[in-house]
């Protein structure tokens, strides 16, 4: 395992020269609702029309970011930041209506997804529904011979861009799928390195599976790249999340063992989490593999730049999650089975961003520093120039230090009333304690019957740059529409709202939030 002694503190010397990123310079304003949210006849969010309606209202309410969750394939607990890569896109956001236009599906065909409940995701009915009829749409692509959709540009070029990490995503779903499903450290040996499961004669049918990936994957960028299109031309820019680690249970992994911190058996020798939080009394025992930093170092952060490559192409602005883990990591015995116990590590992450802005120069990062933050955190943040993150839930502990509270941002900060892993605003003020509410009513100078609304217009009126508030907290929203709670099983991303819901947001506070974004300088 590495140790803080390879790295140089970055209190140790002082950073003179101007910061590598200096991007967020206007007062600008967005909505955070993830993909899954949207609604659909065919039971979870997808980039199809919900997802040009709901730009057309940011547009009517003067709003230019929309921030979602990561775009990437989910696994067990359906969470999109324990994904089977980093680079790919999750298929159940494709919009199967082009497919049906194109002759590769049929409507008759759809009839058990849209019998899918329309208010929440009921994940298991997906997965059983949903995979065989996208395999209909593969099926007849390959049939017809054709190299390309209209719209969606040349099958062998996408593929050819991006074969830095297709080819290997495509064989490990293959493979996972055949091996029933498990996770790759309990497949035969001769499967669990990429190398030696190429060398091996493939079990029938995993060649045709790992086809039928690439196709799915085409579609996913495919139509992100149209919606992306679509948003800038309403002047929306996308931004995204990007987990600082990845899963164990990933092509990422699999095939890039010597980049992490593993046993010769491929077995993590510590993982990743917080230690005692906000959140969690036992810390949160995330369970990823760590990266192996020097192997990082010695091949010139290649897979990270990659990847930051492939973030940029999903998104216009990439939040990059839990970043004081770019300074330090905790690092968690592998037999522990709460975050307790651990250690924190130090990481060359001034190296990385570094690298990063010379491959990526014009990238535009958020830095999500919630939490524990260090000197030597902000020391980082300042050197990379990345704006941080401000929550209104943790302001109002009756301290007019707190960093929370408005009066105390930074510009570089984008302000928030709540996140995807907060209670709505609505439910979390009828959780807390008589003391924070009576702070807060005094802050705000306010009586707290419209909680939701009067945390809103904090974010807004804040000095901080960038202004982002949930869509559950402009619906006015309780604890119903809570979409994560860390550290629960189950339960979790699964609320969706409705398309009534979003015309009367539109028809009564649309003109409003626009006047109000206008009055604060971010029209």
């Amino acid at each position: 395992m590495l140790g803080p002694h390879l790295y140089i503190p970055y209190l140790a010397t002082k950073i003179m020269t101007a910061p590598l990123y200096n991007w967020l310079n206007e007062r600008t304003s967005g909505v955070l609702l993830h993909v899954s949210c949207l609604p659909s006849k065919t039971g979870i969010g997808n980039l199809g029309s919900a997802a040009y309606r709901y730009i057309d209202f940011m547009e009517a309410a003067g709003l230019h970011v929309w921030q979602i969750c990561p775009l990437g394939p989910t696994g067990y607990g359906d969470s999109p930041y324990q994904c089977f890569s980093a680079f790919a896109g999750n298929p159940y956001f494709i919009d199967l209506d082009p497919l049906v236009t194109d002759g590769l599906l049929h409507e008759n065909e759809l009839g058990l997804l849209h019998a899918l409940p329309e208010d929440h995701v009921d994940y298991g009915a997906l997965y059983s529904t949903f995979w065989p009829i996208l395999s209909h749409a593969y099926n007849r692509f390959k049939r017809s011979g054709a190299d390309h959709l209209d719209g969606y540009g040349c099958i062998k070029a996408f593929r050819k861009a991006h074969s830095a990490w297709i080819e290997d995503f495509a064989l490990f779903l293959a493979l996972k799928s055949h091996f029933g499903g498990k996770c790759w450290l309990e497949w035969p040996a001769a499967f669990r390195d990429v190398h030696k499961a190429r060398k091996q004669k493939l079990p029938e049918g995993i060649l045709e599976e790992a086809e039928a990936h690439v196709f799915y994957q085409y579609l996913f960028y495919g139509q992100l790249t149209k919606l992306r299109s679509y948003a800038g031309s309403k002047g929306v820019e996308i931004l995204g999340d990007a987990p600082i680690f990845v899963a164990l249970d990933s092509s990422d992994v699999w095939a890039n063992r010597e980049l992490f911190q593993l046993n010769k058996n491929g077995t993590p020798s510590a993982v990743a989490g917080v230690p005692p939080d906000y959140f969690s009394a036992d810390g949160q025992l995330w369970g990823n593999p760590l990266y192996d930093w020097k192997a990082h170092q010695d091949t010139k952060f290649t897979w990270w730049i990659d990847r930051i490559k492939a973030n940029l192409e999903f998104y216009d602005i990439v939040r990059l999650d839990h970043f004081r883990g770019f300074e330090s990591y905790w690092s968690v015995p592998a037999k522990e089975t709460t975050a307790r116990i651990g250690k924190w590590i130090q990481c060359p992450g001034l190296e990385l961003f570094t690298a990063i802005q010379a491959a990526c120069p014009d990238a535009k990062f958020v830095a999500e520093d919630l939490g524990v933050i260090t000197a030597e955190v902000n020391e980082l943040r300042a050197a990379t120039g990345l704006p941080g993150m401000a929550v209104l839930h943790f302001a109002f502990d009756g301290e007019a230090d707190n960093a929370y509270l408005p009066h105390n941002y930074n510009r570089n900060t984008v302000a928030y009333s709540g996140t995807h892993d907060n209670d709505t605003s609505l439910g979390w003020y009828s959780e807390e304690s008589a003391k924070t509410q009576d702070h807060l009513r005094r802050y705000l100078g306010v009586s707290g019957d419209e909680i939701a609304w009067d945390l809103v217009r904090a974010a807004i009126k804040s000095s901080a740059l960038m202004a982002i508030v949930p869509l559950q907290d402009l619906m006015s929203l309780g604890s119903h529409a809570r979409l994560n709670t860390p550290g629960a099983p189950i339960g979790n991303w699964q609320w969706r709202y409705t398309p009534e819901q979003l015309d009367s947001l539109q028809n009564n506070s649309a003109t409003y939030l626009k006047d109000l974004l206008k009055l604060y300088g971010r029209a």
